[in-house]
């Protein structure tokens, strides 16, 4: 597979800016704002990282368990109650989760790919 073309990362990056930017204009409660913006750069972070190279298969995993994060982040950081900011935690969070886990495979194919000479 080719650099920065695995939908699945670019799905990553979206709801990463898209978690960051969030705190703009989602009501923030406990430590909602800390959590929202350190996870979202770190998810656009880790997709841009995986989109660059391809075939590092632990990107992957690190995209579930930031996505893992992201989901129970309302509980940990006390803004559950705070629907917009829990709600768009949650969604996201799931998003992040399951492009994680759809990208595994592809990861291991590309990196298990021997390169011609």
């Amino acid at each position: 597979m080719k650099k920065w073309t695995r939908w699945q990362d670019w799905v990553v990056v979206a709801a990463g800016v898209y978690v960051a930017l969030s705190t703009l204009w989602t009501t923030q409660m406990g430590a909602s704002m800390s959590f929202m913006l350190v996870l979202g750069v770190l998810m656009v972070a880790a997709g841009v990282w995986s989109l660059a190279m391809p075939g590092l298969v632990s990107m992957e995993w690190v995209h579930v368990a930031l996505g893992a994060l992201l989901i129970i982040s309302p509980w940990v950081g006390n803004y559950a109650s705070s629907a917009g900011a829990a709600w768009t935690s949650w969604i996201a969070g799931v998003v992040v989760l399951a492009a994680g886990l759809l990208a595994v495979q592809p990861a291991m194919k590309m990196h298990h790919v021997q390169p011609t000479h």
